[in-house]
């Protein structure tokens, strides 16, 4: 499936009873948990993946975090998670996930995330290598002139020098 910006879905799950709260929809944990398995799929789309850690020593970190949570989903549903490249740089993935009611096609929630490369030697962020890095550069030409999104934290955002 797509989105409304022609994004594809990378993601795709059920959301299960015990992820479902006294008002029976899915509990805000469980929105990131969803958000975090597109996570995992996008890097790894990127070859930001286990066997990368394994061999390199590095990895990524979440440092900056935002969601949104516009319509209830409830037990049984099946959502879809796509996900748009914002901006980038050596350091730094700047990305935006949508969680869409798969049957109904409604959007559910939003999760904007900032995350770092990290040399997990020394614990301390570190460029990525060039492969990863053109990737992430090519997606981005893909993604640059999609609309931002109107669910977009002001405040979040690669600074430039």
């Amino acid at each position: 499936m797509t989105d409304d910006t022609g994004l594809s879905e990378i993601w795709r799950e059920s959301v299960r009873s015990e992820w479902c709260d006294f008002n029976n929809h899915l509990n805000l944990a469980y929105y990131i948990l969803i958000f975090d398995h597109a996570t995992d799929v996008f890097h790894n789309s990127l070859g930001l993946n286990e066997t990368y850690r394994t061999e390199t020593g590095c990895s990524t970190f979440a440092v900056e975090s935002h969601a949104l949570y516009l319509a209830e989903v409830h037990q049984g549903d099946e959502v879809f998670v796509t996900t748009q490249l914002l901006d980038h740089d050596e350091k730094r993935l700047h990305y935006f996930h949508r969680m869409y009611h798969a049957e109904k096609g409604f959007l559910s929630a939003t999760n904007e995330l900032m995350t770092v490369h990290i040399d997990m030697g020394i614990r301390k962020v570190a460029p990525m290598p060039a492969g990863i890095r053109d990737k992430a550069a090519a997606l981005y030409g893909e993604h640059r002139n999609l609309p931002v999104p109107d669910q977009r934290c002001a405040a979040m955002g690669i600074r430039r020098k």
